[in-house]
């Protein structure tokens, strides 16, 4: 370690070193450009200055700042600092969200916090089909959205909240929030309105999907089994194909159970591990919550549209599973032309998704951090697979629905 520096000195070697200082192992910490590496015992954090001291495997101890540190790091130290509650025990504040928003600021969060990440997930309507050059025309009528344009009728943009979306592994949005340069929207503009104005801390809506895909099939998640209907089989994740005769062997195809799943997440970790790139200035990151639209290929096969519920739950699992998130919350709309009550394969998907809603009582383990926007009544007409039209109105109506949904979860933290 070089004090005068303030910096650590970073070794070549990778290998995790356990060491019985004060009864904690030590961890393998790395440079924030991922090039080095050193082993040392975490002693303290102070969050508010930014410095972390440890103890190296000689017995020293050293104090360093936290920015010398990976994202990864820096994710670990806000972690451990609320575990310990020692100069840390931080909670997101979470502000209440006035009925009309008002117009963004234009200043940028508080960058001494961690980026507070949604991850929007689903198919088509996630993806977004609203008529922007529409939207236009109602937000500058003044009888709703008013926040989206200033008095010269021109696009405003929250400089708090960072836009993006990633397809397959390719990035097609990296912004700040706002509608310019846009021609169709999806629920995140609404989404993310309404969080940036609940959340002090900085926010980056991260949207990871692509159209067509059902959750039975493309998005199943980890740990889905093998199950029968009517004499078929029927695929559990990284099976291939989607289905095959009982008593015979699958022939595998060039798509298996859950692989739109394994790049979605992939893809959107790819982001998170280059982080500044997304959100310049981030320092560390924090999987706040999931936001799921999805439901319309389901509907159009018997077996997955009766196993939505089962699958719905496995999904919220895994999310929290494979982001290391157990407390993240999760959000999820319904299919809009679907009324409450309706039958056949669209009333099981709709009755799946408001059982998983922490209120319905029947998950105990979703109470409090798992809801359901009921969206029939946010639609202005039209069907999920014809994108309700384009009409903006719907994805922004269900968009900012699902965004005080969120804050709602996220203010029934421990404390709060």
């Amino acid at each position: 370690m070089d004090l005068r520096k303030n910096t650590p000195t970073f070794s070549c070697a990778f290998v995790v070193l356990l060491l019985a200082l004060g009864g904690v192992q030590a961890r393998t910490w790395t440079s924030k450009d991922g090039s080095k590496t050193f082993e040392a015992e975490l002693v303290s954090y102070d969050e508010r200055r930014g410095l972390v001291t440890v103890i190296l495997p000689d017995g020293n101890e050293q104090t360093f700042k936290r920015e010398v540190l990976s994202a990864a790091d820096i994710l670990f130290l806000g972690k451990e600092a609320r575990a310990r509650g020692a100069g840390g025990g931080r909670r997101l504040v979470v502000n209440d969200v006035p009925d009309e928003l008002p117009d963004p600021d234009g200043e940028a969060a508080d960058m001494g916090e961690p980026v507070q990440v949604f991850l929007l997930l689903g198919q088509s309507n996630m993806l977004g089909f609203g008529n922007a050059a529409k939207l236009l025309e109602i937000a500058t009528g003044g009888e709703k959205y008013a926040h989206l344009v200033d008095e010269d009728g021109d696009w405003t943009t929250r400089k708090d909240v960072r836009n993006v979306r990633v397809m397959n592994f390719k990035d097609h949005k990296n912004d700040w929030l706002t509608v310019a340069d846009t021609k169709r929207i999806g629920p995140e503009i609404g989404i993310g309105s309404v969080l940036g104005e609940a959340i002090d801390a900085p926010v980056m809506i991260l949207k990871s999907c692509i159209g067509n895909r059902s959750l039975g099939w493309d998005l199943l998640p980890p740990g889905s089994e093998r199950y029968e209907v009517d004499g078929k089989i029927y695929a559990g994740y990284k099976d291939s194909p989607d289905k095959w005769d009982k008593g015979t062997e699958p022939e595998a195809i060039n798509w298996y159970a859950g692989k739109q799943y394994d790049a979605d997440i992939a893809s959107a970790k790819q982001v998170l591990e280059s982080l500044e790139k997304y959100y310049p200035g981030a320092r560390g990151y924090e999987i706040a919550g999931f936001i799921f639209w999805q439901g319309d290929k389901d509907r159009y096969n018997s077996a997955h549209a009766s196993r939505y519920e089962l699958n719905l739950v496995n999904f919220i699992r895994a999310l929290r599973r494979d982001f290391d998130a157990p407390q993240a919350r999760f959000v999820c709309a319904t299919l809009g032309q679907t009324e409450k009550g309706a039958g056949c394969n669209d009333g099981k998907i709709l009755e799946a998704q408001l059982a998983v809603d922490g209120e319905s009582g029947k998950y105990a383990e979703f109470e409090g951090n798992v809801a359901t926007v009921y969206s029939h009544p946010l639609s202005k007409g039209g069907a999920s697979n014809s994108h309700y039209g384009g009409n903006p109105e719907t994805y922004m109506d269900v968009g900012l629905a699902l965004g005080r949904a969120m804050a709602g979860l996220l203010k029934q933290q421990p404390g709060s």
